[in-house]
């Protein structure tokens, strides 16, 4: 197990970028995310979770984002991810229709059905961790903070505490990469201190998880500190929950963003009804 555990993190992380995805209106990216993410989530269809998959892969692309870095976290976890895909796809062979039979000892059989479902369930894995990550890798939190407020003000009237909403998303994006760097300094202590940390393999998951069950209690411990000095620090400020503010920079979105938003929404539908016009799987 590696000592770099941030460099595997990308949620939180900002690279900066002049790029068009990097200039575009926060709402825009959010609304964006949150179209594919629906598709990619709800698809049924190889042959539209592989379309939106190699969309997700150009659009990082064209942000000049290493493909490596953002893939980085799931091929970290890739034994782990495989392995319960098989038991997924051994134990889904008995599902009807099962189609075609590969394989079968017992209670043990693999099919057609079993290989398709097991297949997209990893292409929807890949397609949520890059669009969870690129949000925050293409824009500043507290953009993200700004757009997700103004996102949710016209709710407001019906009682919909935007800005408390923006402010826990921008703590809670603000304390991944926090939280990230106090494991790892917990982790190197240990390991300073003699525990078996760091030269376990992935093919002792129990040795690894025996390895772990004592970073547990003072990472927990650090993190009720640091979130009581938050709220100190807060109060100190005169914070006061539910209060309007004003903003110093303030948000403009252009004809850009609004091609952007009705190609990404005419770009999803086509690509969700493409498999039964087509008859494709």
């Amino acid at each position: 197990m590696a000592f770099e555990i941030s460099r595997n993190v990308i949620i939180g992380q900002y690279l900066p970028g002049t790029t068009l995805v990097h200039r575009l209106d926060p709402r825009t990216k959010i609304i964006g995310t949150l179209v594919l993410l629906s598709a990619v989530s709800f698809t049924r269809s190889l042959t539209s979770a592989v379309i939106y998959l190699l969309a997700i892969l150009l659009i990082t692309r064209f942000s000049q984002i290493p493909l490596g870095f953002v893939l980085r976290p799931f091929l970290r976890g890739l034994p782990v991810i495989f392995f319960f895909l098989t038991l997924s796809m051994l134990f889904l062979g008995w599902q009807e229709p099962a189609g075609t039979i590969f394989f079968q000892w017992g209670w043990l059989r693999i099919t057609s059905n079993a290989l398709a479902l097991a297949t997209l369930s990893l292409l929807r894995l890949v397609s949520l961790l890059m669009l969870i990550g690129l949000p925050t890798l293409t824009t500043r939190i507290t953009e993200l903070t700004h757009g997700t407020e103004l996102l949710l003000l016209p709710f407001s009237r019906f009682g919909v505490p935007a800005h408390d909403i923006a402010l826990v998303m921008t703590i809670a994006l603000r304390f991944v990469p926090i939280l990230t760097d106090e494991l790892e300094r917990v982790i190197k202590a240990q390991a300073s201190r003699g525990g078996e940390i760091g030269d376990l393999s992935w093919r002792r998951p129990l040795e690894i998880g025996k390895a772990l069950l004592p970073l547990i209690v003072p990472l927990f411990v650090n993190s009720f500190r640091r979130a009581e000095e938050l709220a100190v620090a807060m109060e100190a400020r005169c914070f006061v929950r539910g209060a309007r503010r004003t903003k110093f920079v303030e948000m403009q979105s252009t004809r850009i963003d609004a091609f952007v938003n009705a190609g990404v929404l005419l770009f999803t539908l086509a690509v969700w009804f493409l498999p039964n016009v087509l008859s494709l799987p």
